[in-house]
């Protein structure tokens, strides 16, 4: 995950130096880890958000992004974005990233839940059935792919009896994340967020809430802890981007998937998934073509 961004200048001291902050080895485990070390979410939550932000930071020093650019991050993506968008530290979001990722593997202990995608069929029935069933909508990543979360009992119905026209994937998480079983884990974070100072946002911040615009301070950290109990609404933020018009998108490390979704629902719009270094040439050359 870390090793091609280790190469470039200082990146290797600044995991250090995350690693003292947050009291894990982001080096050892961004570079040598087994797989099932890294998928434990209070580990990959902070890692994801360090990544994030130092291909962040190595973007800015080759090319100038225009300050109206609009910044989204997906779940705990989110802090990366706020980062970016210059309400947080970059040693700030890291430690939120942290502790919200400890402490939602501490919910996770407390009742067996889960998460499981739903694809297809017709959004509103797929909904009033997750209610039926108890279950809640986690996520709303784009038209046509729900996330159902909540016990596994209502998450094995779902898959023995889908929705009409409907597909049921189960995913491989801990537990039942943005639902009200992290309401432990979203307290904990909140006691933690009372310790950062953040500032008003210097670029547009996409809110994981509801697709809107967030710039005040105080708001933008509210949101980055409620965000923890409450669904992330993807779809909203891809419809603020098209409503902005926007003509390309440039996902941050580990990328792909988002990407993937760009190019699904915003059709024409072009995109840039940076995995490694080498990608970075690529966001200049998005530039030039869009001037």
């Amino acid at each position: 995950m870390l090793n091609p961004w280790l190469e470039l200048d200082g990146v290797a001291e600044r995991v250090v130096a995350w690693s003292e902050l947050t009291g894990l080895d982001l080096l050892r485990l961004g570079t040598t880890a087994e797989a099932d070390e890294i998928k434990d979410t209070a580990v990959t939550q902070p890692l994801v958000v360090a990544l994030s932000l130092i291909a962040a930071d190595e973007l800015r020093s080759r090319v100038t992004i225009p300050a109206d650019t609009p910044v989204a991050g997906h779940s705990v993506g989110e802090l990366a974005a706020a980062a970016v968008a210059g309400a947080l530290t970059f040693d700030d979001a890291v430690a939120l990233a942290a502790v919200r990722g400890r402490e939602m593997s501490a919910a996770c202990a407390l009742e067996p839940t889960g998460m499981s995608a739903v694809l297809g069929g017709d959004e509103e029935a797929v909904l009033n059935y997750l209610d039926l069933l108890g279950l809640d909508p986690a996520n709303r990543n784009a038209a046509g792919q729900i996330v159902a979360a909540g016990r596994l009992p209502a998450l094995a119905q779902l898959a023995e009896e889908p929705p009409p026209a409907a597909r049921v994937r189960p995913l491989s998480v801990a537990g039942a994340f943005h639902t009200r079983f992290m309401a432990p884990a979203q307290d904990a974070l909140g006691k933690h967020a009372e310790k950062v100072t953040a500032a008003d946002a210097a670029q547009p911040l996409l809110s994981n809430a509801d697709g809107a615009v967030v710039s005040d301070s105080a708001e933008i950290l509210r949101r980055l802890v409620a965000q923890v109990t409450s669904p992330v609404r993807w779809d909203s933020c891809l419809a603020a981007l098209a409503d902005r018009g926007v003509t390309a998108t440039v996902e941050f490390p580990p990328a792909g998937t988002l990407s993937g979704l760009v190019r699904r629902e915003l059709k024409g719009v072009k995109t840039v998934a940076l995995k490694t270094p080498a990608d970075l040439d690529k966001v200049a050359d998005l530039l030039g073509s869009d001037a």
